[in-house]
């Protein structure tokens, strides 16, 4: 009897040595952090984007017509041309030979068509001679318009493929490029469609020129967006009076659109989900426990960063032993 009541009295200690060890092995620990609170604050709105400065308007300077040959290039590689004036004239034997062949063409048909009229051939006779007629009469035209070659555009030769003298194949004569003004083509994201007009102004910097800073405007506004992508194209027109900028030049565009009100927390809060894009932060509810956030951020403004989703003003965030922490965590914060 003696034996079962102290076998007894030794299980009831144990079961309370037991339960004593797991009460300190559930006890949770608090995690000491510092936190900053989410304030309003004036956001400008100034994105940058990164592209290469094109030729305004450029041009190839091609005839209509292949295998004719090129009488005289009045133009180098380098100079300047005005819209309108004279570059290229070519031969004008093939045209010569063309216009003979037209002339017996029209005899042919002229003389076809009374008796046509006569009743002495058919009506399909009659309609391959005039549509023969009117090739050979675009073809003249062609040639006529090509022997003397003129600039579309005032510009800058950046090629030329041929010498006086060569017959014309395939490559253009000349390109052309108009290089004042120049143009700009900047990606922007989608949440600034209703923010960009035609005429506002742009600033341009270019690394070669790092002290200088030029000025452009929006000239052209795309009116679809890339479905991939999420942006539209905008093109900025650029003033190049003195030449100082070249195509083919990388640029940077800074587009001012406006301001906002933003809510800021500092930067060192704001973590990134390992593997994903995800942003988020801790927000501290009732002063003891870490709440995870998931958040969208916008603009960085030196060590702040605005959050466009996921905190409310006021509301306290964790800005020390981030790592330590997790959602539903207790937390004890450090005082200054």
């Amino acid at each position: 009897m003696k034996r079962i009541v102290f076998l007894g009295f030794a299980v009831a200690l144990l079961a309370g040595c037991t339960g004593r060890k797991a009460a300190v092995v559930t006890k949770e620990k608090s995690v000491l952090t510092k936190t900053a609170r989410a304030e309003t604050a004036t956001v400008r709105l100034t994105e940058e984007f990164t592209s290469e400065i094109e030729p305004y308007k450029e041009n190839d300077i091609t005839p209509a017509a292949s295998g004719v040959h090129i009488d005289k290039i009045y133009v180098e590689v380098g100079d300047p041309v005005r819209e309108g004036q004279l570059i290229v004239t070519l031969d004008p034997t093939q045209y010569t030979q063309q216009l003979v062949q037209l002339k017996t063409v029209e005899d042919d048909y002229n003389r076809l068509l009374p008796v046509y009229e006569a009743g002495g051939i058919s009506a399909q006779q009659i309609e391959q001679a005039k549509a023969q007629l009117d090739v050979q009469r675009e073809v003249v035209a062609n040639l006529k318009k090509n022997i003397e070659v003129r600039s579309p555009i005032s510009g800058v030769v950046t090629a030329r493929n041929y010498e006086s003298g060569d017959l014309f194949a395939q490559q253009p004569i000349l390109h052309i490029m108009q290089i004042d003004p120049l143009k700009v083509i900047a990606n922007i994201s989608e949440q600034y469609f209703a923010s960009v007009k035609v005429g506002m102004p742009v600033k341009l910097t270019v690394d070669i020129f790092p002290d200088e800073e030029f000025t452009g405007t929006v000239s052209l506004i795309y009116p679809a967006l890339d479905p991939s992508t999420r942006t539209f194209k905008v093109e900025v027109k650029v003033p190049n009076a003195k030449r100082t900028l070249r195509p083919g030049m990388y640029a940077r565009t800074t587009f001012d659109m406006g301001s906002k009100e933003g809510v800021m927390v500092p930067d060192v809060a704001v973590q990134k989900q390992v593997g994903s894009a995800e942003r988020y932060l801790y927000v501290i509810v009732g002063d003891s426990v870490a709440e995870r956030r998931s958040i969208k951020v916008g603009r960085q403004v030196g060590d702040r960063v605005d959050i466009l989703s996921g905190v409310e003003p006021g509301e306290p965030v964790a800005v020390t032993a981030l790592s330590k922490l997790f959602d539903g965590a207790a937390v004890e914060i450090k005082k200054d």
